[in-house]
């Protein structure tokens, strides 16, 4: 499953368990952008839709907050002195349209938030000017990490710096792995066997350390092995011992106590057995003359008869209670023992159990050490056959990724005015392969005739290498499933036929995503079947920005306008970059 573009190696490890599930052709285009408090941003409520959208505007009007504004939704730390003057919080907010909500889902439950139950996900993020911010998935709070999990399938942004991320090997390789035929199998089945040769290393480390640490590890576990079993404590017996220690300690009150209640019934000259049993004489006696009496005489009996059993239970209770001095010493040193095992190994008995558990589980590992080794050596043979043969594998993919990338950058580069240019994938052979793989890559690139291949980083100018950039997202087009594609600047420092390369180029890429890009090129404008203008406006004497959809005739003035002004001849040329569109 191809990761998206702009995300780092350990990101994409974590989207590779997502690869079982669907993968619709575009996972989600924005559908509402509202902005409140953003800089020179009153209110402003965007609907972009969908296909290749331009986005226009003087210098310092505002182009550029729209690109931030979906930076701070995808998670990025918020700077609060972009917070309108006046106000105290700034509040972004944007709705997707999502193609199957079902492939969503289970990324929206590992991040703690509710499933979508329609084909929408809005998220919204507010930042304060004191205090912290907060930010939410459809309603349901999230963090900052969450939004960035979730921007790595959402948005797919070019600013004016991130043409710069082309210059990194890691993300070279990740370039060259989004390419790959197999939908990145070979990369994850090399970091399933990576995993698993790193794990046996890391054990053997572990267990081929220092033998003096070696040999106290072994003392300590020994001692706190012998500590929890030389108590010899049962799972159930804290709740036992603390009712018991705490009977021992109260017994003279309650032999007291059950002594006062028995001579109640017993002793004295008015007990209240004797009292009971003129009761019943005297109930007898009522129904011998009253035959209903016999009901009362009955319970007086019953009554009579309970008191005796009571006298009894509390004659052998008075008799269990006793404790000798012995019994509640040994009650005490028992309990003593059981707060300090609590105190060293956990805040229960049954947590001091478990540790002793895990703790022998790790002696019987650290002495049978040199078996352990032995076996983890015999182990390591096959996962290290099998990692090589994962890695050469990987490398074989990347191979033919990367001559198939190489093909398809350099057609796209010749579409974009390099009709001489030479790009070049090199792949590398490490010594020994890595964590990323069994290779180093590295993009060559000559814009003229002649010229020898260098590193892209050594020869390209900002213009060059933001349409390099361009070449490759249409190359990888077929496989990128993030849905919008944001461009600001990705025209710079060019112009005349090459603008309009550019412009036809970012067209295309509409047919299987949502471009927005932010230009000053009229001949990228007039290319794009949407136009919007942004605009600086002073209302009650404060600055704003507006952006407003331009209709044919308003598309004819700003784009007059690009051109250098609204002369006769520059409204003649703007007409006709949208007729030949």
């Amino acid at each position: 499953m191809p990761v998206p573009k702009n995300v780092t190696v350990k990101s994409a490890i974590e989207c590779a368990k997502f690869a079982a599930l669907h993968i619709p052709p575009v996972v989600a285009t924005l559908t509402s952008l509202r902005i409140r408090h953003l800089a020179l941003v009153e209110d402003l409520l965007w609907e972009p839709g969908a296909g290749f959208t331009a986005v226009t505007g003087e210098t310092g009007a505002g182009k550029s907050i729209i690109l931030g504004a979906l930076k701070l939704l995808v998670g990025e730390r918020a700077d609060r002195s972009l917070i309108r003057t006046g106000a105290d919080q700034c509040v972004i907010e944007a709705a997707f349209a999502v193609g199957d909500p079902d492939w969503w889902n289970p990324m929206l439950e590992e991040a703690g938030l509710d499933p979508l139950e329609e084909d929408q996900l809005v998220i919204r993020r507010l930042i304060a000017s004191a205090g912290s911010g907060k930010q939410f998935v459809n309603g349901s709070p999230t963090t900052l990490a969450a939004l960035r999990r979730l921007g790595e399938w959402l948005v797919d942004l070019h600013g004016p710096h991130d043409h710069q991320s082309l210059f990194s090997p890691a993300r070279q390789l990740e370039i060259v792995d989004a390419g790959s035929g197999d939908q990145g199998r070979a990369l994850k089945a090399y970091r399933k066997q990576e995993n698993a040769r790193r794990q046996l290393l890391d054990e053997m480390a572990a267990l081929s350390g220092d033998h003096g640490q070696f040999e106290r590890e072994l003392d300590l576990l020994r001692h706190q092995l012998n500590e929890i079993e030389a108590a010899r404590f049962e799972r159930d017996d804290e709740e036992v011992l603390t009712r018991e220690y705490r009977l021992a300690g109260n017994a003279r009150k309650l032999g007291e106590l059950s002594s006062e209640a028995l001579g109640l019934l017993r002793e004295g000259e008015v007990t209240v057995e004797n009292q009971l049993a003129e009761v019943v004489r005297s109930l007898r006696d009522l129904a011998r003359i009253d035959e209903t009496a016999e009901k009362l005489h009955e319970a007086a009996s019953q009554l009579a008869s309970l008191s005796q059993d009571l006298a009894a239970d509390l004659d052998g209770y008075t008799d269990d209670i006793a404790v000798e001095p012995a019994r509640l010493a040994e009650l005490e040193e028992r309990v003593s023992l059981l707060e300090t095992l609590k105190r060293k190994y956990g805040g229960s008995l049954e947590a001091v159990l478990e540790f002793a558990v895990e703790t022998r589980r790790r002696l019987e590992s650290l002495e049978g050490r040199e078996e352990r080794l032995e076996a983890l050596r015999a182990e390591l043979n096959p996962v290290e056959t099998a990692w090589r043969a994962a890695a050469n594998n990987l490398s074989d993919e990347r191979r033919k990724s990367a001559k198939r990338l190489e093909q398809d950058v350099g057609r796209h580069l010749r579409d974009l005015g390099f009709l001489k240019a030479g790009f070049e994938i090199q792949l590398e052979p490490l010594e020994e392969p890595q964590a990323s793989g069994a290779e180093r890559v590295e993009f060559l690139f000559s814009a003229n005739p002649g010229e020898p291949l260098k590193p892209l980083r050594h020869v390209a100018s900002s213009g060059e290498v933001s349409r390099v950039m361009l070449a490759i997202k249409s190359a990888l087009a077929g496989v990128d499933e993030v849905g919008l594609l944001v461009f600001d600047e990705i025209d710079a420092n060019v112009g005349g036929e090459i603008a309009v390369a550019v412009g036809k180029k970012l067209r295309s890429l509409a047919d299987s995503h949502q471009v927005l890009c932010i230009t000053h090129l009229p001949q990228v404008a007039a290319l794009a079947p949407a136009h919007f203008r942004v605009a600086k406006e002073v209302s009650d004497t404060r600055t704003l920005s507006t952006i407003n959809r331009l209709e044919e005739d308003q598309r004819v003035g700003e784009l007059a306008r690009m051109l250098g002004g609204k002369s006769e001849a520059a409204i003649e040329h703007a007409k006709a970059l949208l007729a030949e569109r």
